[in-house]
This record gives C-alpha cells, sequence and structure tokens, in this order.
C-alpha cells in the first residue's frame, strides 16, 4: 500500500552546527586576541575568551551559557572600562536562550540585557564624562543601541522558537492525518474481504449444492432411465457455467484492471433460484409477486442472497423429502420468507457454517433485519425485512 512522503524543514545536521559554532565563535575569538593583543589590553583579551567560550555549550545548555556569560559580562564592567570584542557573545547568548530555552527564560534574558544596556552605557561614557559622571542626554543614545541589539537577537530567537514549534505541530498533525487515512484504508479493505467473502460463498455453496444432489441422483438414475441421467447431466452443466460466471466475476473485482462490470443477480433472479432448486428435485412453494417490482440494486442482491442460502441450506440439512415455501413481498420493504418442514432445526453443525453469519450481514448493511430459527410445527424458517 503506498505511503505519502513527508517533507521536513532543512536543518543543519550535528556536523554542520558544530563547524558553524567553531567558525562563529574561533572567528570572534581570534579578531578579539589579535585586536586587544596588538593594543597590550590584555584583561580585554582574557575576559573576550571567558565570556566568548560558553558559546560552544549554547545549544545543548543555553539557560547556563546565557548566564556565564552574564556573569562573565558583570566582571567585565568592573574590571575594564571600554568595549571588547568579547561582549558580541552576549546578543547571542540572548538569541539561544530565546530560541532553545522555556519563555520564561528568554524573557529573563532580554531583562538582564535591558539591565546591561544602561551599565555599559554608563561605565563606558564615564571614562569619557567630565567630573560629576555622564549626562543623561549622553547615556541614552547608548543605552537605546544597546538595548536595541538585544531586543532585535531575543526577537530573532523567540521567531525561530514558535516557527519551530509550528511546524513540529504541522508534523504532528500530518503524521496522524496519515495514521488515520491508513487506518480508514485498512478498515475499507477489511469490509471489503468480507463482502467478497461472502459472496463466493453464496456463489461456491449454492452451485455445489446444486451439482452434488444432482449428480447424486444422476448416479442412481443412469441404470434405469438414461434420459434422466442426461437432463439431470445437462442440470449440472448449466449450474456449473453459472457458478464460474459468478465466481469469474468476484475474481474479476480482485484482479487489477479488471472493473468486474457483468451483471450482478437481482431481486427478479429470485425466480431463478426456485426454478432451479425445483429442477434439483426439492419441492419448492413460490409466493412470488408477478411481474418482480424494481428495487435498488443493493437490497435486490441482498434478496437473492439470502433466498439462495435459504434454499443451499435447506438442500445440505432439510433431508430429501423436505418441501419448501419461498415468499417474496415488496411494499414499503422486501419482506423474504423461507421455510421448510424438514429436520434442519434438529440437524447438527460443525460450527464453521457462515451462511447465516453472511444473511445477517447483509440484511444489517441495508438496515434490515434476520430472524432464523426452528420453525412452529418442525422445520426451519429464514425470514428477512429489507428497508428501501
Amino acid at each position: 500500500m503506498p505511503t505519502t512522503t513527508q517533507h521536513h524543514p532543512w536543518r543543519l545536521g550535528p556536523r554542520a552546527r558544530r563547524g558553524l559554532d567553531v567558525l562563529l565563535v574561533g572567528g570572534v575569538l581570534t579578531l578579539g586576541l589579535v585586536g586587544h593583543g596588538l593594543s597590550g589590553q590584555l584583561g580585554s583579551a582574557l575576559f573576550t575568551v571567558v565570556e566568548l567560550a560558553p558559546l560552544f555549550w549554547r545549544r545543548r545548555y543555553p539557560w547556563a551559557a546565557f548566564l556565564a556569560v552574564a556573569a562573565a559580562s558583570v566582571l567585565q564592567a568592573v574590571f575594564v572600562d571600554q568595549p571588547t570584542f568579547g561582549q558580541l557573545a552576549f546578543p547571542v547568548a540572548v538569541y539561544a536562550t530565546a530560541r532553545w530555552s522555556r519563555r520564561w527564560q528568554g524573557a529573563a534574558a532580554l531583562a538582564i540585557g535591558y539591565c546591561g544596556a544602561v551599565v555599559a552605557s554608563y561605565r563606558w561614557m564615564s571614562t569619557f564624562a567630565p567630573p560629576g559622571g555622564p549626562s543623561l542626554g549622553s547615556l541614552v543614545p547608548y543605552t537605546v543601541t544597546i538595548g536595541a541589539i538585544v531586543t532585535a537577537a531575543w526577537a530573532l530567537g523567540f521567531a525561530a522558537q514558535s516557527r519551530e514549534r509550528y511546524v513540529a505541530s504541522l508534523l504532528a498533525r500530518a503524521e496522524q492525518a496519515e495514521r488515520m487515512a491508513e487506518r480508514e484504508v485498512e478498515l475499507a479493505a477489511r469490509d471489503e474481504r468480507s463482502r467478497i467473502a461472502r459472496e463466493m460463498h453464496d456463489v461456491v455453496a449454492h452451485g455445489l449444492s446444486v451439482i452434488v444432489i444432482q449428480a447424486d441422483g444422476a448416479r442412481y438414475a443412469a441404470a434405469k432411465d438414461p434420459d434422466v441421467a442426461v437432463g439431470t447431466l445437462e442440470t449440472i452443466s448449466t449450474t456449473g457455467r453459472s457458478a464460474l460466471t459468478e465466481m469469474r466475476r468476484l475474481l474479476g473485482l480482485l484482479r487489477e484492471g479488471d472493473t468486474g462490470v457483468a451483471p450482478q443477480p437481482t431481486l427478479g433472479d429470485v425466480r431463478h433460484l426456485v426454478d432451479e432448486a425445483r429442477l434439483a428435485g426439492t419441492r419448492v412453494e413460490a409466493d412470488l409477486p408477478d411481474p418482480m417490482p424494481e428495487v435498488a440494486d443493493g437490497v435486490g442482491l441482498a434478496a437473492y442472497r439470502i433466498v439462495q442460502e435459504a434454499l443451499t441450506n435447506v438442500r445440505k440439512h432439510a433431508g430429501p423429502d423436505a418441501a419448501v415455501e419461498v415468499r417474496v413481498g415488496v411494499g414499503r420493504e422486501v419482506e423474504v420468507e423461507v421455510r421448510d418442514d424438514g429436520r434442519g432445526a434438529a440437524a447438527g453443525s460443525d460450527g464453521h457454517g457462515l451462511g447465516l453469519v453472511g444473511m445477517r450481514e447483509r440484511a444489517a448493511v441495508h438496515g434490515g433485519t434476520l430472524e432464523a430459527g426452528p420453525a412452529g410445527g418442525g422445520g426451519f424458517a429464514v425470514s428477512a425485512r429489507l428497508p428501501l
């Protein structure tokens, strides 16, 4: 059975992610060490290493990496009064926290970033400010700029996390829909197998029961009246061909490229079942509408199969001298009744029969009912009602 192929969003593999981390941290670290080293700023170079190193673990432990970067930034503000290359780690850590941590941790990183923007602006501007400290007018531009950088980093991380959650929910829904579709296909296939099994059971059981009875009769009649044997063999041939035609139709439904469009039996074909049973030697009294009214194809087929299976059971279980009454009535519903006076009610069963089960299933499919059991005064009766 073909299955749908899901296309997951493109993502970097583990090796590519490690390579990106090494490139990012290594590149900034190299610039910082070279720049601060040439300037003789050994303290700035040391803090650059301390601030950038936690970024190697920002994917697995984003919150812990952010706290380490923030702590290093606080120490750097105490001991170094100038910006360092290592401070580029702060917005990267804020982004990582907003993307891979819980929402409250991302919000906390944003708030800490705003506080850091105020502290960093004051610390840097104090170096160039006159005695008495920097003015508010000189602090605002730096604070807003640093705060904007922190906000942008947080917003990008938050958006990436929201997108990943949305994509994950879509994939989960797609997988659930695929499982439901596979389940529906499986149930449909199971129902179709049951339907075909019922059809094959009815066709094979009915045809073979007629053939067996006719063959037994021909065997005994051949010695006394060859003409009877010739007629019986003709009936066997006709029944076999009919059963073979129906069997080919059913098998055609299972064969790819075959539509199986041979006509299905209808309610009008019940008369043929009665004639066939009489030719097989069963005494049948029929009460059938003349002409037979037109009904829905599915209801007509169900009624035909019920009569067919009931007559098959009469031949198998009722005994050789049983008489059968077949009645079909059509009004607001199709009423089918097959009653015999044989010993079917007392006949043993091997427990493997599917006939009654199949008849009840056929009736239930069309919202009808079927009752089967011993009849009053002896014999066995099958009664079905199929709404139109």
